[in-house]
C-alpha cells in the first residue's frame, strides 16, 4: 500500500509547482500598446467549456491585427464563451456567457479595469444612462440592473421570459426572447418595469431600428425536432409607438434559419445572414442578403455569396459603413473576418481567434 505521507508530499510538490507556473505567467512580455484611433473588436467565442475565448482588435487605417489582446495585456484568460461587447466612452464591457461575468477594459490600451459577477448566462448589455445598464440572460427570466459606478447588480426586472438583444428608444428598451420563445418585450427605463409584450415569429434572434424609427425583428423559426416546434423564418416590422406589427415577410424554405439582422450607416437597408442555425456551409444560395426598408419582398439572391465559407457573424461598422463577416470555418481552428463595402466589394480580410461571433466598433 502506498504510504499516505508520500501521497501528501506528492500533492504538496504538485501544488507548489502549479503555483510557480501560475506566477510565471505574470513575468511574460505583456502587450503594451495604445490604440486611441477608431477600430474594430472581434469577440471570439471559443469552444464551449474550453475557456478559450479571445478578443481581437483590428485597425482599419493601418490594417494591423492584434489577436488575443485581453490575455496578452492582462495575463488573464478571457473565459468560457465570449458573447458580446459594448463600449461606453472609452470603457469596454465584454460579456462572457458561460462564465457568467462581464470583464471591463480600457478600450485604448486593453487593460483590465474591473468586472461584474453574479450573472447566470449573460448575453448583452445596454447602457440606460451614466449610472445604469441592463444585461440580458439566456436562462434567467429577469433582466439584471447594473450599477455602473460600483459594477454590481443593483436589482432585477421580472420580464417572465429570457432575453437576448436590446434596442433603446426614447424611454423604452425593447428586447427579444429568443430561446424557445416568440416575444418582443417593452421595458420602461425610468420605472424598470415590463409594460408590454408582442408575439412575432418563433425564436426572434436579432432586432434593429431603422431611420424611420421602425423596429425590425428577424426570427429563425426554430429547428426540426424542437419541443417548441418549427415554422418558416420571418422578418417583422414593428411600430414602437403603438407596439403593433406593420409588416411580416415569410421565408419560403422552412430549413433556413437567417440570423444577425443589422442595418447600414444610413439605416435605410437591412442585412442578414441567410443560412441554417449559424452556418452557411452546404446551404444553397447562402450568404449575406440585403434589402431596402421600403422593399415589399425578401431578396432572392445574396449580395455576398458564402461560396463554401462558414459565415457565422455579421455586423456593419456605423462609422465606415463597411460590412464585417466572421467565418468560423470548422469551429475548431482560428477564424477569418472578411470586410466588404455595402455593395459587396471586397475590402480586406484578417485572422481572428476561434469562432468570431460578434463585433464591437470603436470610435
Amino acid at each position: 500500500m502506498i504510504n499516505k505521507l508520500y501521497i501528501l508530499l506528492l500533492i504538496s510538490i504538485l501544488f507548489i509547482t502549479s503555483c510557480m507556473d501560475d506566477d510565471s505567467i505574470y513575468n511574460f512580455n505583456r502587450l503594451k500598446t495604445r490604440e486611441p484611433d477608431y477600430g474594430v473588436f472581434v469577440i471570439n467565442e471559443g469552444n464551449f467549456m474550453y475557456s478559450n475565448s479571445s478578443l481581437t482588435f483590428y485597425n482599419p487605417k493601418t490594417k494591423q491585427t492584434l489577436n488575443n489582446v485581453f490575455y496578452n495585456t492582462n495575463a488573464l484568460p478571457l473565459g468560457d464563451v465570449a458573447q458580446s461587447m459594448s463600449i461606453k466612452d472609452s470603457t469596454g464591457y465584454i460579456v462572457i456567457n458561460n462564465s457568467g461575468k462581464i470583464y471591463i477594459i480600457n478600450t485604448n490600451n486593453f487593460k483590465y479595469t474591473g468586472k461584474i459577477t453574479g450573472l447566470s448566462s449573460p448575453r448583452n448589455i445596454v447602457f440606460i444612462n451614466d449610472y445604469k445598464a441592463y444585461v440580458s440572460d439566456l436562462y434567467s427570466k429577469s433582466l439584471y440592473i447594473i450599477n455602473l459606478q460600483t459594477n454590481t447588480i443593483s436589482g432585477n426586472i421580472n420580464i417572465k421570459h429570457t432575453s437576448e438583444n436590446f434596442i433603446k428608444y426614447k424611454n423604452y428598451v425593447f428586447t427579444n426572447s429568443w430561446s424557445y420563445d416568440n416575444k418582443i418585450l417593452k421595458i420602461e427605463v425610468t420605472t424598470d418595469k415590463l409594460i408590454d409584450s408582442l408575439d412575432v415569429g418563433k425564436q426572434p434572434n436579432s432586432i434593429i431600428i431603422d431611420k424611420n424609427n421602425k423596429l425590425w425583428v428577424l426570427s429563425d423559426g426554430g429547428f426540426a425536432g424542437s419541443s417548441y416546434g418549427q415554422e418558416n423564418a420571418k422578418l417583422t416590422q414593428i411600430n414602437p409607438e403603438n407596439f403593433s406589427i406593420e409588416k411580416t415577410f415569410i421565408f419560403d424554405d422552412i430549413n433556413i434559419s437567417p440570423f444577425d439582422l443589422c442595418t447600414n450607416k444610413n439605416k435605410d437597408s437591412l442585412f442578414f445572414v441567410y443560412g441554417n442555425w449559424s452556418a452557411t456551409q452546404n446551404i444553397q444560395n447562402s450568404g449575406i442578403y440585403c434589402m431596402s426598408i421600403d422593399d415589399n419582398n425578401l431578396p432572392a439572391n445574396p449580395l455576398i455569396p458564402s461560396n463554401g465559407a462558414n459565415f457565422y457573424s455579421l455586423d456593419i461598422n456605423p462609422y465606415t459603413n463597411n460590412v464585417y463577416v466572421g467565418d468560423a470555418i470548422d469551429f475548431n481552428q482560428n477564424g477569418i473576418v472578411y470586410i466588404f463595402t455595402t455593395k459587396g466589394e471586397a475590402v480586406d480580410t484578417f485572422k481572428t481567434g476561434i469562432i468570431p461571433g460578434a463585433f464591437c466598433f470603436k470610435k
